[in-house]
């Protein structure tokens, strides 16, 4: 049954429109945005669909595919942090954000293919969707990148979860066949062709889920807030000389913190020049990936088990590099390969699971996409 068929069955009135927001893949980048850094994600293939009816009685009616609860239904004028739990906060808070602005009631129906933990971005896609679905039907006009913020804001203060702009940026602004790099404290961003004839972006979802509703990813931005308090910046985008700043911490905690998020954002750097100058980045453009995920597991302390067997095992089959992606502690890989290879590498994968008793992983190839767009 389509979207508008069940949305039909619901709530016995066809809906006004739908939008289909794309979940993201970082391609470099973790864990910077929140540091005012830099970031290049693209969107993928896979996202969320909302489909959407006006109401003009202040009631909020929100149901998934997915979940199969029933409708959560709530008043608008109600709607506060804490009000609304689950699955349903994300869109919740984004009506409750955009309140301000003139948004009102609707009934809502969500349907995705975008797993729910799987770290590409299935919050923020939700978000996006919900967003613009609710603009149109209340006739109000935001510019995407504002309309970023205001996604960002509600999963910040009704959510929770302390996240930065790159989810929700990526999932509206992206384009075709290119990576998004956005300058997370400016909000400035350009699109960078992400030429991959002949590789392969693979995803590797390691069915490990991941929640940055728990308190390890608040965790690792406070670290990073009382790192640059007491190196005097405002953010740890602005340390320049990174050996200086390890001698000025006596804690080898917060050392590493702040040695992962300056040299992440290099390798974002340097990830752009290979784009822009190589045809084919493979090897280079996997070396930074791998550096990336040694820094992430190391110095961030974000992997998790099945992240480094995945990333070592495609590496012994020939794959070019790898890197956990999204939050950390459960979630997916990716992995860069020629395309000649990537049986291999997924076969290899696959065992390396399969040797320690864990779940198979499900692997997609991902195809940098076009952003946020209205389907009915």
């Amino acid at each position: 049954m389509s979207i508008t068929d069940r949305f039909a069955t619901l709530y016995g009135r066809s809906p006004d429109t739908a939008w289909r927001a794309p979940g993201r893949v970082n391609l470099i980048g973790e864990h910077t945005d929140y540091n005012d850094g830099l970031v290049l994600p693209f969107a993928t293939g896979m996202g969320v669909t909302v489909a959407a009816a006006r109401r003009d009685d202040g009631v909020l009616e929100l149901a998934s595919r997915q979940a199969g609860a029933g409708v959560v239904s709530a008043r608008t004028a109600d709607l506060a942090p804490g009000s609304v739990t689950g699955w349903a906060a994300y869109p919740a808070g984004v009506a409750w954000a955009l309140r301000e602005h003139g948004v009102g009631g609707a009934s809502v129906l969500v349907d995705a293919d975008l797993p729910q933990g799987a770290g590409l971005s299935s919050s923020a896609a939700l978000e996006c969707a919900t967003a613009l679905a609710l603009c149109e039907l209340h006739g109000v006009t935001i510019d995407r990148r504002d309309l970023a913020g205001i996604c960002q804001a509600a999963e910040n203060r009704f959510v929770g979860v302390p996240c930065g702009i790159m989810d929700q940026s990526a999932s509206l602004l992206c384009t075709a066949g290119h990576a998004l790099l956005l300058d997370c404290r400016t909000g400035g961003s350009e699109h960078v062709p992400l030429p991959l004839g002949g590789l392969a972006a693979l995803v590797v979802d390691t069915r490990a889920p991941h929640a940055l509703t728990g308190a390890d990813y608040g965790d690792r931005r406070a670290e990073c807030e009382r790192a640059a308090a007491l190196l005097g910046v405002p953010a740890l985008r602005d340390v320049d000389d990174l050996d200086g700043a390890l001698r000025a911490l006596p804690d080898a905690m917060l050392r590493r913190r702040v040695r992962h998020v300056v040299t992440e954002n290099g390798r974002v750097e340097r990830a752009v020049e290979l784009l822009r100058a190589t045809a084919r980045p493979g090897k280079e453009l996997g070396a930074v990936l791998t550096g990336s995920h040694t820094s992430l597991r190391d110095d961030y302390e974000v992997s998790w088990p099945q992240a480094d067997v995945a990333v070592t095992a495609a590496l012994q089959a020939g794959a070019h590099g790898g890197r956990m992606v999204g939050g950390g502690f459960g979630g997916s890989v990716l992995l860069l390969a020629d395309t000649g290879r990537t049986a291999e590498v997924i076969t290899a994968v696959t065992k390396s699971f399969a040797e320690r008793g864990w779940q198979a992983p499900h692997v997609h190839t991902a195809v940098p996409s076009a952003g946020a767009s209205r389907l009915l």
